[in-house]
C-alpha cells in the first residue's frame, strides 16, 4: 500500500474517533479550566479540530510561517465546533487521497519569520506534527471531559461509560 493511502486510512479512523469526543464538549462549560495555566475547555477543543488542517497544509505548501496572520473562524457552539472539524477533516482527506508518495517525501519547514523551528519530510510532519499531536490532545480533552462529568465515548474499546 502506498504511503499516502495509509495515512489516509488512519486519519480517516481516527477522525472518527476524535468527532466522538467532541461532540461530547458542553458549551455551556467552553470557559471552565482544570486550572489556571491549562487552556480552556473550548481553546483546547478548538485547537483539536484545527489541528486537522495542518495535514493540508503540510502537504501542500513547503513551509508555515507562524509569524504570518491566519483568519480565526469565530465559534460559539458545539454545532459550530463539530462544523469545523467536519469542513477540515474532508478537506485533509481530500488532499491526502490526491497526494502522492513523492510529495510527501518532499521538506516541510515551519518557522517564525527567519527563525527556522523545524524541518523534516512531509511524512514525518504528518505523523508526529499532525496525528499525535491530535491524539496527544484528544486525550487531554477526555480528561477534561471527564473532570466535568461528561460520559467519555470509546475510542480504542470501552470505556468506563460505554462498553
Amino acid at each position: 500500500m502506498a504511503l499516502h493511502k495509509a495515512l489516509l486510512a488512519e486519519f480517516t479512523y481516527e477522525a472518527q474517533s476524535t468527532r466522538k469526543v467532541l461532540e461530547r464538549v458542553p458549551q455551556d462549560q467552553f470557559s471552565w479550566q482544570p486550572h489556571d495555566k491549562s487552556m480552556s475547555l473550548f481553546h483546547l477543543a478548538k485547537h483539536v479540530a484545527d489541528l486537522a488542517e495542518w495535514t493540508t497544509m503540510t502537504v501542500t505548501l513547503n513551509e508555515l510561517d507562524l509569524s504570518q496572520k491566519f483568519p480565526v473562524k469565530e465559534i460559539s457552539s458545539t454545532a459550530e465546533l463539530l462544523a469545523h472539524f467536519d469542513e477540515k477533516v474532508e478537506t485533509a482527506k481530500k488532499v491526502l487521497a490526491e497526494t502522492n508518495d513523492e510529495v510527501l517525501e518532499q521538506i516541510w519547514t515551519l518557522k517564525m519569520g527567519d527563525h527556522v523551528i523545524m524541518s523534516m519530510p512531509k511524512k514525518a510532519v504528518i505523523r508526529s506534527v499532525c496525528f499525535n499531536h491530535t491524539y496527544h490532545h484528544r486525550g487531554q480533552l477526555t480528561v477534561y471531559l471527564r473532570l466535568l462529568g461528561v460520559a467519555l465515548p470509546n475510542i480504542y474499546g470501552p470505556t468506563a461509560d460505554e462498553q
